[in-house]
């Protein structure tokens, strides 16, 4: 186990520098620092004075390092736009995020998964046949319009739910949350259902073809011969086999969540990380697109180790397997 996790490891270190490498080539060719730091007015003499201070005229490959450096501390720079430390721009806004992810990948998980396991044991019900015409829905629509027409029937028809924003947030200090409040819950319900229902509908079609492979396995006619019920078939048997490919899946995909909540924040005006880069791009914040793809890498490489980890927790086969190698 020990030596699983340190070459997984060593596998993160290397994605991290190629992504730390692509950060800081759009410091190099997207745009000129100098010009987004200075006004027109400037001379040239204080131009280059600014340059030098900032050590844009090293070599190159010092300036990687310099940069690599930097970013292990937490230091991206200033932001462009804001004039304000890029790390206190993220921290401000990553509670929002994760919050808006983690509560969307909970709501695919708490229902695509029991979605996936009836529809794989009743495939004709008409029940059934529901969640699936549900999920063909869920897989079609795009994204920013489930979340218009969500916005159209629960806050501007209905009147039910708040159509923008956080709602009130509790500050504790290290962290702002809008899940002791009751605006803040509220407001969190369709930005969660809105991001999550894609999630929801995969997860459910790959539980489904999952149970359904299962089921006709050798090992659950054995469970059958041996008089064992249908509850501890299908869940403690059944299901437990279909975990893996789940677990391969949510971590996938609770690392999109987070990465492209951009078009869910930009539709519900939630104030964390994917509106503040969309921002960073309508007016070429260097700074802070850099930061987020780090960011975003960090957190999908932390989200693949879990995942990795997990693996070994639910089928002990894996384990065996690397015993064995």
């Amino acid at each position: 186990m020990i030596a699983f996790i340190v070459r997984r490891m060593v596998q993160a270190v290397v994605v991290m520098l190629v992504v730390a490498l692509l950060a800081f080539m759009m410091f190099r060719y997207v745009g000129d620092p100098i010009n987004q730091m200075v006004g027109i007015d400037t001379s040239p003499a204080a131009r280059e004075a600014l340059r030098q201070r900032l050590g844009l005229d090293d070599p190159m490959p010092l300036q990687f390092a310099r940069f690599v450096a930097n970013a292990a501390r937490g230091d991206f720079g200033v932001s462009y736009q804001f004039k304000q430390p890029v790390a206190d721009l993220l921290a401000a806004r990553l509670p929002a995020t994760l919050e808006l992810s983690i509560a969307s990948a909970l709501f695919a998980l708490l229902v695509g998964i029991p979605m996936g396991v009836y529809t794989g044991l009743n495939r004709h019900a008409p029940l059934a046949k529901l969640f699936l015409a549900v999920s063909l829905v869920g897989i079609s629509l795009p994204t920013f319009l489930i979340g218009i027409l969500f916005i159209f029937v629960f806050a501007v028809h209905l009147r039910w739910l708040p159509s923008f924003g956080r709602g009130e947030v509790v500050d504790l200090g290290f962290w702002t949350t809008g899940l002791l409040t009751v605006s803040g819950l509220k407001a969190l319900i369709l930005p969660a259902i809105t991001l999550g229902l894609f999630q929801m509908t995969l997860i459910m079609r790959l539980v489904r073809a999952e149970m359904l492979e299962v089921m006709r396995a050798d090992f659950i006619r054995f469970c059958r011969a041996r008089g064992l019920t249908a509850r501890a078939i299908h869940f403690g048997h059944a299901l437990k086999n279909t975990l893996v490919p789940v677990i391969t899946v949510t971590g996938l995909q609770l690392g999109s969540v987070i990465a492209f909540a951009i078009i869910t924040e930009t539709v519900f005006q939630w104030p964390g990380m994917g509106l503040l880069f969309l921002q960073a791009v309508q007016n070429v914040d260097i700074p802070i697109m850099a930061a987020y793809l780090m960011l975003i890498a960090a957190l999908f490489v932390a989200i693949n180790l879990v995942v990795d980890l997990l693996y070994v927790v639910v089928d002990p086969r894996i384990r065996l397997a690397g015993r064995a190698t």
